[in-house]
């Protein structure tokens, strides 16, 4: 089937008679469906640019005499397709396509970050998705299903639903000793939106500056300017944030990770959480606490939060995506009550709050008990596999020094001189397909020696992996 005056053997003929090849399907569907079907198919080949602006149609009866339709059908998909700009007409000229429609975008990316694809990938950061309750979450949500009423549906409270804000609110009251009221929990998508949220805000009071730690997490920063901040950054000594450099600084909001530092490893101690509540009290300042993976502490209970030690002077906020599923988008924050309300609101005019289905099956989820039972299962996984690292370290890299508490899903791995330096280390791991990173990367400071700290990732990593991981980056990089 070709359009009258055009060339069969042209390539616009032949893409044009492709194109009529596709409206064939559209004869396929039950009666009922075929005006609607044969409506997309020539949407859908106007858009692609397979039928090309100008392109005459056949004829109504020409064109239901070939797909087997009837002539009213067609009669009526070129009617409506005109009314919507696809096509146009004119009394005895015909039917073309008209020139409103452009062809479509290519098929939507994927640009999820994903694991490198390495043989071995150590980069840390992630948790062992694997792990995830897919039973007891289905269970959760079938039981959210039948009880959540109709009216629960509608547009809930920016915060959050109350049950879920309840529940919560009691879990990390036992779990990381919060001081938690209901009325100041938030509920967000992950602590990245709970960053912006407290970012905008503080921007709205005439905030310019915001203290980062240095290494620290490269999000903390990058959120905070994109609100509109300064990200100042702050070194650590062995006891945590170092508190003269912050007074110093002259800022007045100073980000942390005091449970398990991030990408060191150290918990702050109880001087250095002191000084900076001393600090945020001197300056009527905010210290707003990351954290991320407080739950996983494995030589002995993790350090309760220091939100719990003063809570108007401290925001705490956490989320799943380290016991869960960063998938899941759901997290937590909690405000002091001079922020509470400006943060609501910024809430509610960002994304009128989180799903609601969402948010009862997270609340089922923590009431029923399965939150803690998940906890305990990836603690008990996560410790083996730290314990696996250490002693694959010990075997092919002797004299290698592993830093930080035993908590979290990465530790810091100090090896010998003789396998530097470290540019020649991570060129020979790169070549071998083994994913690591330094712990360079995580600050804005150049590197005061030339000594080989790398940031590795084990959680994701099953034992068998790590051990042979480590032992083909040791083949890589041996010394001779």
């Amino acid at each position: 089937m070709t359009s009258s005056g055009t060339d069969p053997d042209t390539p616009a003929a032949a893409g044009r008679a492709g194109a009529w090849e596709t409206l064939l399907s559209a004869a396929s569907p039950p009666a009922r469906a075929r005006g609607r079907a044969l409506q997309a198919a020539l949407r859908e080949a106007v858009r692609s640019g397979r039928l090309p602006p100008g392109t005459r149609l056949p004829s109504s009866r020409e064109l239901a005499a070939d797909l087997g339709v009837s002539r009213g059908l067609v009669t009526e998909a070129f009617e409506q397709l005109t009314a919507e700009g696809y096509l146009r007409s004119g009394r005895g000229a015909g039917t073309w396509v008209g020139g409103a429609a452009r062809a479509a975008l290519p098929r939507a990316r994927d640009l999820a970050p994903r694991s490198p694809g390495a043989h071995a990938d150590f980069l840390p950061g992630t948790p062992d998705l694997s792990l995830f309750p897919r039973a007891a979450w289905s269970a959760a949500q079938r039981g959210v299903l039948a009880e959540l009423p109709h009216h629960a549906l509608g547009y809930p409270d920016p915060r959050g639903l109350p049950r879920l804000r309840t529940a919560l609110a009691e879990l990390l009251t036992r779990r990381r000793g919060v001081v938690a009221d209901p009325e100041r929990v938030v509920v967000v998508s992950g602590v990245a939106q709970a960053t912006t949220l407290l970012g905008i805000v503080l921007h709205a009071r005439g905030v310019r500056s915001v203290g980062v730690e240095d290494p620290g997490s490269p999000e903390h920063g990058t959120l905070y300017t994109s609100a509109g901040l300064d990200a100042v950054p702050l070194p650590l000594d062995g006891e945590g944030l170092d508190t003269g450099a912050l007074r110093a600084s002259g800022v007045r909001v100073v980000v942390t990770t005091p449970a398990h530092q991030f990408p060191s490893g150290i918990a702050y101690s109880a001087r250095r959480r002191a000084e900076l509540l001393d600090w945020a009290r001197a300056v009527d300042g905010l210290v707003v606490e990351d954290d991320y993976d407080g739950d996983f502490r494995y030589d002995r209970a993790p350090v309760g939060a220091l939100q719990g030690l003063d809570p108007e002077h401290v925001a705490y906020t956490g989320s799943v995506s380290k016991s869960l599923a960063p998938g899941l988008r759901l997290g937590w924050l909690l405000v002091p009550a001079s922020l509470a309300e400006e943060v609501v609101e910024r809430k509610r005019t960002m994304d009128l709050g989180n799903p609601v289905v969402d948010q009862a099956l997270l609340a089922r989820f923590v009431e029923r008990g399965d939150y803690d039972r998940q906890l305990r299962r990836c603690r008990r996984a996560y410790r083996e596999r730290r314990d696996t690292l250490v002693t694959a370290l010990a075997e092919h890299f002797p004299g290698t020094r592993v830093s930080g508490i035993a908590a979290g899903l990465h530790a810091i791995a100090t090896l010998p001189d003789r396998y530097g330096p470290p540019d020649r280390f991570l060129a020979a791991t790169a070549a071998a397909g083994i994913a690591v990173r330094p712990l360079t990367a995580y600050t804005r400071s150049p590197p005061a020696d030339n000594v080989i700290r790398l940031v590795l990732g084990y959680a994701h990593v099953s034992p068998t992996r790590i051990r042979e991981g480590i032992r083909a980056m040791a083949i890589a990089v041996d010394p001779g």
